[in-house]
């Protein structure tokens, strides 16, 4: 395995493979890895001849400066977990192998950001998507791997995918839990054993009102204040928002059909901002 900082050169690394018709399968993070991002190089190891992971802590989708600073990072612990999967390149650049000096350029993918995540985070997914093209551009690979439990990240890129003619595949792999069924993030490290255990309340709230879809509920009001009413029984938990939309174009909806549909919420335990989602009508 080979850890990369350099842009030209994990280009030239990835132009070389494209050449030689190996598929290059690529894991975008931003470190602190876990049991979930384990599970995306997995996969992508499964489907692939050449397996690249970055690890850049992009500091352009954080709208919180304390938020960036208190963000993990210990590249020798993740390269030696990635190192154990067998993974062929890390690439970890710096800031300014990124964004130059001067960089003045950014994407914005309209009509998916400015609702849920976006509306709590402004300016966040001019970050991820900026950083992905910049990505993409840079390692040109024929499969990208992204978890379930970024739904509104997943659906930006897939859009930003269609509209800028980037020829490869999103996987989307589904979202890893720890035995609790709190979701995977870099951020539960940063929860107490006790606000840990009340995090929980998020998935459980979600897992309440698909129970009421399942039965026959569908109207999207009230499924929603299944998971307000669920949150407000943990005093602990402050809920940001719940949204349930259209999958693909995370617009809202009233009343759920037959397409796939998303229920994502958002809540804060002490200073930690936890989000989730699952599906409805969810396709094989």
């Amino acid at each position: 395995m080979e850890i990369i900082n350099r842009r030209q050169r994990i280009f030239s690394i990835s132009r070389k493979f494209r050449r030689e018709d190996k598929k290059v399968g690529f894991v975008p993070t931003m470190g602190a890895l876990h049991a979930g991002h384990l599970k995306l190089v997995e996969e992508c190891r499964q489907r692939s001849d050449v397996t690249i992971v970055s690890i850049f802590v992009n500091p352009t989708q954080f709208n919180d400066k304390a938020d960036l600073e208190k963000y993990p990072r210990d590249l020798t612990q993740d390269a030696a977990m990635l190192a154990e999967l067998g993974v062929d390149y890390i690439y970890a650049p710096d800031v300014e192998e990124v964004y130059p000096p001067g960089f003045s350029t950014y994407v914005d993918v309209e009509g998916l950001t400015g609702l849920m995540e976006g509306a709590s985070r402004p300016g966040h997914f001019r970050g991820v998507a900026t950083v992905v093209t910049i990505l993409f551009n840079t390692i040109r690979p024929d499969i990208a791997f992204f978890g379930q439990k970024d739904a509104q990240q997943v659906a930006v890129i897939e859009r930003l995918t269609r509209d800028l003619g980037f020829e490869m595949e999103i996987a989307v792999v589904p979202t890893v839990r720890e035995p609790s069924g709190l979701a995977m993030s870099s951020r539960n490290e940063r929860l107490s054993d006790e606000e840990r255990a009340k995090a929980v309340v998020l998935y459980n709230s979600l897992r309440e009102a698909k129970r009421a879809f399942d039965k026959g509920q569908r109207n999207a009001a009230d499924l929603a204040q299944i998971v307000d009413n669920a949150i407000e029984e943990e005093p602990a938990a402050v809920l940001d928002y719940v949204s349930i939309v259209d999958r693909e174009t995370l617009q809202p909806v009233e009343k759920i059909g037959d397409n796939e549909t998303l229920i994502a919420a958002a809540i804060r335990i002490g200073d930690v901002r936890l989000i989730d989602n699952l599906i409805l009508n969810q396709k094989q």
